[in-house]
């Protein structure tokens, strides 16, 4: 009798589990571009990357949204502008994104734990279960472009995004210049080519540092991203150096791209996003 329960409740999950695919895809549908952004190690400002690539493409008038797929380490919430207690809410047509800076949707676990020094305690399955959910339960509209911020790493998180969401447009691989990142990252491009995902390209954070004087010094390094490019044949979309201020702005929970729109970074990401966009356009043509 136990065993007929027990069989009863696990195809009843099956079914749960099915139907929330089902939702995933339509709501993906509706969504023209879904790009990941990944690095395969901690450390890089891949995060910041995201923040700054979403704000940047905002700034060309398309809508964007972002999904902080890092369930232990959040982010995205504060790069984006959006103030602690802040949240999502529920209505008939779904979960609704928070809006963030010049309208960027996003959806993060940071946005539904009760404080930022909250920890997460989950194991795989529970946040496989989370990703699911809220993939199948977001009412993100229609946008041009949804980024994917996914933490270090090849793991649950990683596996369960490539494995929900069919069709992904392409990967943005984040690096910095030193040798330690640049093997690192070379798992995450095997990663994607395991798994069919395009790249987009590689952009390389952390680029140099500037003194007062034009003085340029190369302190974690210098053209690992570049040489990771031509070795596995995909682009370089750019280096982004070092300032003091982009700290600044992410610990007030300010938007750097914002704060500083003529920054030698913000200028960095204008252009990278710039490439995206010629990326995503040329995708456009070849799959219609």
């Amino acid at each position: 009798m136990a065993y007929k329960q027990d069989y009863k409740a696990l195809a009843q999950r099956m079914k749960e589990i099915q139907e929330m695919q089902k939702k995933v895809a339509q709501n993906m549908a509706r969504i023209k571009h879904k790009l990941v952004v990944l690095s395969g190690k901690g450390g890089v400002g891949k995060s910041f990357v995201t923040a700054s690539l979403a704000t940047a493409l905002a700034s060309k008038g398309y809508k964007v949204g972002v999904f902080d797929a890092d369930i232990h380490g959040p982010s995205i919430p504060k790069m984006l502008g959006l103030k602690e207690g802040t949240g999502l809410y529920a209505t008939f047509n779904g979960i609704q994104p928070a809006v963030g800076a010049l309208g960027v949707k996003v959806v993060s676990i940071g946005l539904l734990i009760p404080s930022e020094d909250t920890p997460v305690i989950w194991r795989g399955p529970m946040k496989t279960g989370a990703i699911r959910q809220l993939l199948a339960e977001v009412d993100w509209g229609e946008l041009d472009i949804l980024l994917i911020d996914l933490p270090p790493g090849t793991g649950d998180e990683q596996l369960t995004i490539a494995q929900l969401i069919h069709g992904l447009t392409g990967s943005v691989i984040v690096t910095i210049p030193s040798e330690v990142s640049k093997v690192v990252v070379k798992k995450a491009i095997a990663f994607t080519n395991r798994l069919n995902i395009p790249v987009i390209g590689i952009v390389e954070n952390m680029t140099y540092f500037e003194c007062p004087d034009g003085t340029k010094h190369y302190i974690f390094g210098k053209g690992a991203a570049e040489e990771l490019a031509k070795e596995f044949k995909i682009n370089y979309l750019g280096g982004v150096p070092i300032d003091p201020r982009i700290r600044e702005a992410n610990d007030a929970g300010q938007v750097f791209f914002l704060e500083y729109p003529d920054s030698p970074a913000s200028k960095a990401f204008l252009d990278i996003a710039n490439k995206v966009i010629e990326y995503l356009k040329q995708h456009e043509e070849t799959s219609n």
